[in-house]
């Protein structure tokens, strides 16, 4: 038993670790009122600077704020959830809402193409920068949607 104990590998230390990129990967609620997109701005501007992507700022910054507004547009004052997530050399903005289903796939339809067509800014910035975005529905029991912005470096 010894002998075994003497050949494990020292262990590293469990110490803080600094924001960098690759350890950015924050989800936060937000109440859902129009303040909501100030709110987001703040927090994605603060993050990405403290993680070493102060070059993303302003086009994720528009986009959180984006998001956030559409999502308040389509369905006030209801909770939202945002994501902020560096994978695979991108930034990932990601946004759920409680946008309640439809009940038919044309209403759905409709109501999905409304929501694309009002996010017209947030797809010439992310389009300028290079990146993509999108919407879909979540995949819950009470329905929601999930949009999101797709950002590289």
């Amino acid at each position: 038993m010894k002998g075994a104990l003497r050949r494990l590998p020292a262990v590293a230390s469990a110490g803080p670790h600094p924001p960098v990129a690759d350890n950015l990967s924050y989800s936060f609620a937000l109440p859902g009122g129009a303040f909501c997109a100030g709110l987001a701005r703040g927090a994605v501007g603060d993050l990405l600077t403290r993680h070493g992507l102060a070059e993303l700022r302003e086009p994720a910054v528009l986009a959180a704020s984006e998001l956030v507004a559409t999502a308040y547009r389509f369905t006030p004052d209801r909770e939202m959830l945002l994501r902020v997530h560096w994978q695979f050399d991108a930034l990932r903005i990601t946004l759920y809402d409680q946008h309640p289903s439809h009940g038919s796939a044309v209403k759905s339809e409709t109501c999905r193409e409304r929501r694309s067509a009002s996010m017209w800014l947030l797809a010439a910035a992310v389009d300028a920068h290079g990146g993509d975005w999108g919407l879909a529905p979540a995949l819950t029991p009470s329905g929601g949607c999930k949009a999101w912005a797709l950002l590289h470096r």
